[in-house]
């Protein structure tokens, strides 16, 4: 029996019907050239096949003297936890997303050990996907990602090769969260507030010096008032998702000829996307929008464990040109970059959670709707570098999908892979209409800034 940690347990306090607290991730695979029809009905069969199951995937939630734990399930059913899924026809990359669409819609039976694989088949060119999700009390986001990616190879030759939950948990030492995640960053960061009280001068200093800045410079990131936005109304249970990747030869031409990073790029791109978007639904703020933006502070030598602050940046929406946009990001990111140089890791988790104190409030309570700390969260997590296979069918890009909260009904989460940047764009369905619309505004995006290039 393993207790849960505190920020664990938020996560499932957090969850209500329209509230689910789980993420997934989206493989596309093609098949192996000398694949017959049957190919992924044999591969149910390969992965049906096993049965014995690995911590953490073989845990459900029980109850001791009033705290969660995780207790082994000596009843698991592995036919409730894997399903064998066919789209209907005509099997576009549409009916794809619809289904992931669905499937990330619906909560997980708290009775059980809280992950679910589907293997699907009927998409065209020869191709099929999984999409797995898990609870964030059991994994975050990152970590989910990483057990999806441990099944894989760089080896098109290897077989038998055994789906995520049946390797052993020596090759998923990745369970232990050490990157950042949305709900980490915006609740764990408020609870950790004021623990290190040495911590105190440097964390006023910098957070007057925001003040100042704000006061002398209206349009500056606040960490006080991002504009009012459709995006940040009440949610639904229902969600819709949209992916897509992109070249990252296309990107790093762009980062060379505009002195930007990739993150600056996937920024652009996406307060582009959300620009577009909000024009054409007659809703654009006069403000820019505000994007948070989580980061990784481990340095070398420093233990694991949770170390994340997030950068709070202005995305320039309000520019109609997109290279001043882009340079409006720019020098956003900058500054709050600046502005942590000087601090220890300590500093910058006690500053983060003292500026995210509205955000954190309202996610608990519920009793600040109209104070908005940010409209958006544009979180870019670096993967694999090289080609993947599973059983000799390579992978041809993974879509991380993530969580929506009540008033922040949009993310955006990208994943770096072999050379090619993967977006996947979450949503309510309700309050984010025609999601899948992002997708041709962020290809827009890149084609402007490149247009820009003369």
């Amino acid at each position: 029996m393993k207790l849960l940690s505190p920020t664990d347990q938020l996560f499932l306090w957090l969850e209500k019907r329209q509230q689910p607290m789980h993420v997934a991730g989206l493989q596309l695979f093609s098949f192996p050239d000398d694949a017959g029809d049957d190919y992924v009905a044999g591969l149910a069969e390969f992965m049906a096949s096993h049965t014995e199951v690995s911590t953490p995937f073989n845990q459900r939630l029980s109850h001791l003297y009033g705290q969660m734990a995780w207790v082994p399930d000596k009843r698991l059913d592995l036919e409730h936890h894997f399903r064998f899924e066919a789209l209907p026809t005509p099997g576009r990359i549409r009916e794809l997303l619809g289904f992931v669409s669905a499937e990330h819609s619906h909560l997980m039976d708290r009775e059980r050990p809280l992950w679910e694989c589907h293997l699907v088949e009927g998409l065209k060119d020869r191709q099929f996907a999984i999409y797995s999700k898990v609870h964030h009390s059991l994994l975050d986001g990152v970590s989910a990602m990483r057990a999806g990616t441990r099944m894989l190879s760089t080896d098109a030759s290897e077989r038998d090769m055994p789906p995520f939950w049946a390797l052993p948990a020596a090759q998923r030492s990745g369970h232990e969260r050490n990157q950042p995640s949305l709900t980490d960053s915006v609740v764990q960061l408020v609870s950790a507030s004021g623990k290190q009280l040495g911590t105190v001068p440097t964390v006023a200093r910098e957070l007057m010096r925001t003040i100042r800045t704000r006061r002398s410079h209206p349009l500056y990131d606040s960490i006080f008032h991002a504009p009012r936005c459709i995006l940040n109304q009440s949610i639904t249970g229902s969600r819709r998702f949209a992916a897509q990747s992109f070249s990252m030869e296309r990107i790093r031409k762009l980062c060379n000829a505009y002195d930007a990073t990739v993150n600056d790029i996937i920024s652009a791109m996406s307060a582009s996307a959300l620009r577009q978007y909000l024009i054409n639904h007659n809703a654009l703020p006069d403000r820019p929008l505000i994007a948070l933006i989580p980061v990784s502070l481990h340095r070398g030598g420093e233990a694991e464990g949770n170390q994340i602050a997030v950068i709070l940046a202005s995305l320039g929406t309000h520019l109609a040109n997109p290279q001043e946009r882009l340079q409006h990001i720019q020098k956003a990111i900058q500054e709050a970059k600046d502005r942590y140089a000087g601090m220890s890791s300590e500093e910058i988790v006690n500053y983060t959670a003292l500026s995210l104190a509205p955000a954190g409030f309202q996610l608990l309570t519920g009793l600040a709707p109209k104070w908005q700390t940010f409209n958006v969260v544009i979180s870019n997590v670096p993967g694999p570098k090289e080609p993947l296979y599973w059983n000799g069918a390579r992978l041809q890009g993974q879509y991380p999908v993530s969580i929506v909260l009540d008033r922040m009904a949009l993310n955006f989460t990208v994943t770096s892979y072999d050379d090619q940047i993967d977006f996947g764009v979450t949503g309510c369905r309700r309050t984010v209409p025609s999601l899948q619309r992002m997708l041709d505004y962020l290809d827009t995006g890149l084609a402007e800034l490149e247009e820009g290039l003369g």
